[in-house]
């Protein structure tokens, strides 16, 4: 199989699938998907994406809460001198 994005190798493999909502970021690892070794593009057959959207729609208790950063391209960034 061939990677629709740039022709290369596409492999089985777990991934880390993110689904941004709003304000809320959901992180899923372990996903079973079909990924590029060239480019890294991750595809998820329709039953996995299937089953990660009622997922996200769901309440489920987190195995862990990270804190993340949060930039906006558009404003420049202070640095730390």
């Amino acid at each position: 199989m061939s990677c629709v994005f740039c022709g290369g190798n596409v492999v089985a493999k777990k991934a880390t699938f993110i689904y941004e909502h709003g304000e809320q970021l959901l992180v899923i690892r372990g996903v079973p998907a079909e990924v590029c070794t060239t480019c890294g593009e991750r595809t998820y057959s329709p039953e996995i994406t299937d089953e990660i959207m009622k997922f996200a729609k769901q309440r489920f208790q987190p195995i862990k809460l990270i804190e993340v950063p949060v930039f906006d391209y558009g404003h420049k960034v202070a640095t730390a001198v």
